[in-house]
């Protein structure tokens, strides 16, 4: 029996993989997350969710392995993990009353194939008052997270609408996941 390896060190990641299955590895890749020129915000996620997931399986061929990577777009600009308080409050602040795309990328390898596929979704904030931006600064929450919130949690109060897959937007699209990884595991 092949072992499935979660190539990421996203504790949602990990925990909405137990969606699919509880019987699972995490083995997190050293990659550094560089995009080459030329590579589109849009299609950002699929390629390092594939450089994760490759660096990974060269070391576990033998097994499946699954890589994901989430970005949040805001017309046209990638925003990525805050680097601290004042570059949170940045993002938070351009997303206030505004709808931004979230895309999950995830490459899924198994004898040395690699199936990729990005899943979107679209989210409205309301507007944001600077203390209420200061406030959920102050929480912490939105430091390890793309775009600066956490729908799952304390930044659920900062979303008006989502369209779309909610797991996508906590970083991994289980449903349409599952579905990937049964038909990669058929394949065989």
């Amino acid at each position: 029996m092949r072992t499935i390896i979660l190539a990421s060190k996203s504790p949602r990641r990990q925990e909405l993989i137990g969606n699919i299955t509880p019987d699972f590895t995490v083995v997190v890749s050293e990659v550094d997350e560089v995009l080459p020129a030329g590579v589109m915000p849009e299609e950002a996620p699929a390629y390092l969710a594939g450089v994760k997931a490759r660096a990974v399986a060269e070391k576990h061929p033998d097994d499946i392995v699954i890589g994901a990577d989430t970005v949040v777009i805001l017309e046209g600009e990638v925003l990525g993990k805050p680097r601290d308080a004042a570059d949170a409050e940045r993002m938070l602040s351009a997303l206030s009353g505004k709808t931004h795309t979230v895309i999950t990328g995830c490459a899924v390898i198994m004898n040395g194939k690699t199936r990729s596929f990005s899943e979107a979704t679209r989210v409205e904030f309301y507007p944001l008052s600077e203390k209420e931006i200061a406030d959920y600064i102050a929480t912490g929450e939105p430091f390890d997270k793309a775009g600066a919130y956490g729908i799952q949690g304390k930044g659920s109060v900062l979303v008006k609408r989502i369209e779309g897959d909610f797991f996508n937007v906590v970083g991994l699209p289980v449903a349409r996941l599952k579905r990937e990884l049964d038909a990669v595991i058929a394949e065989t």
